[in-house]
């Protein structure tokens, strides 16, 4: 079908998805409940929206629209607490986590509804491999030109986003030696990856997407599985590196950092993207994944080496007077916690010390969610 027609929105409005895991309490590997738990949710009052996932060990949340990190961070709070009495009194946890630490790909279940069924057929045992858990953020934009100009000026801080969420060093029973091994998973699809440099939305719109299209390889934008990339049905870009987190909260407040850095890059103070910047953009990601805050990033305008810790810092300090203007100084001030104390995988490395178990880390995980 045609691409859709860029809808503007309010700038710098956000929204969030969180896709979670779904835990057996008894052995805490996942379980195909969520027809149940949907079923559920339907019945009562829910805040924002709950979609089904790709498999049955899985469900999507939705924030509404928002513009204040404390409406939103209410928002997923309320959410949280319905999806955690719905789940008591189905007997399953809810958590949150890029991977599930040792879950087997071969027994999950393709949730029944024709797109999933679609991907399936096409891409095989890589459909139920895709049980990874993901956050993605929306931020609106007044015309697709401005979408453009934000995904690609973003893609120097995109390691920031892996290295902060990172909550995935565990797969199929092993430490990964990872940080955030989920989006290895990705780069396993055809369409994955980065937007080709197009700055123009006319030119994506004829110059690249209906060709695309022409060739019969996509249909939508849902069959690009880039790291960000333009939604024009909300009007705005969605950026999909973050792995899910432990709590909402720190969901909330990667949010926010992503609207004040979108807010700080309108103001066009910043050099404007180019394609040479991503000269090093596969090498800053694989750092992020492979070694979280410890990474080493190479600057794509300057060449220059940088510590991904000391880089974090240095914007969240540049972006206070923005966030304080968008009502996302806690926000910031939490990511700053993190950046000194270790991402979720930091704590995940130490809970599976102490357990000494995978289970244990499932158990973690769970608990941290409810927020205990």
């Amino acid at each position: 079908m045609p691409l859709e027609e860029f809808k503007s929105s309010q700038p710098l409005t956000m929204g969030v998805e969180l896709e979670l895991q779904l835990v057996s309490l008894s052995d805490f590997d996942l379980t195909a409940s969520s027809p149940d738990l949907l079923h559920l949710l339907a019945r009562k009052p829910f805040p924002g929206h709950v979609t089904p996932e790709i498999t049955e060990s899985m469900i999507e949340i939705n924030s509404d629209v928002h513009t204040k990190h404390g409406e939103l961070l209410a928002q997923l709070r309320e959410t949280r607490d319905t999806l955690v009495r719905a789940a008591d009194t189905l007997n399953i946890g809810i958590c949150g986590g890029g991977t599930h630490p040792f879950q087997r790909w071969s027994e999950r279940k393709i949730f029944s509804k024709p797109r999933f069924k679609e991907v399936s057929a096409l891409y095989g045992y890589l459909a139920k491999q895709f049980t990874i858990f993901g956050q993605h953020v929306h931020i609106g934009c007044a015309s697709g030109d401005d979408a453009l100009y934000l995904l690609h000026s973003l893609s120097r801080y995109v390691p920031h986003f892996i290295a902060l969420s990172a909550s995935s060093p565990y797969v199929q029973g092993n430490d990964t030696l990872f940080n955030s091994a989920r989006l290895n998973s990705v780069f396993a699809f055809p369409m994955s990856g980065r937007a080709p440099f197009i700055l123009k939305w006319d030119e994506f719109e004829h110059s690249f997407f209906s060709k695309m299209e022409h060739t019969g390889v996509i249909k939508s934008m849902k069959d690009f599985y880039w790291d960000i990339r333009p939604k024009p049905e909300y009007g705005t870009i969605e950026l999909r590196v973050c792995d899910t987190p432990l709590t909402v909260e720190r969901a909330a407040a990667l949010a926010c950092y992503l609207q004040a850095l979108c807010s700080y890059l309108l103001e066009r103070k910043e050099a404007p993207p180019e394609e040479d910047d991503y000269l090093v953009y596969n090498y800053n990601r694989f750092q992020a994944c492979r070694f979280g805050l410890d990474g080493t990033v190479v600057h794509p305008k300057t060449y220059e080496s940088l510590s991904l810790r000391e880089d974090i810092l240095t914007t969240l300090r540049r972006m206070d007077l923005h966030a304080e203007a968008l009502g996302g100084s806690a926000a910031l001030n939490h990511l700053m916690q993190v950046t000194h104390m270790g991402s979720d995988a930091h704590y995940l490395r130490a809970e599976f010390d102490s357990s000494g178990s995978v289970e244990g880390v499932v158990d973690a995980a769970i608990a941290k969610f409810r927020g205990n």
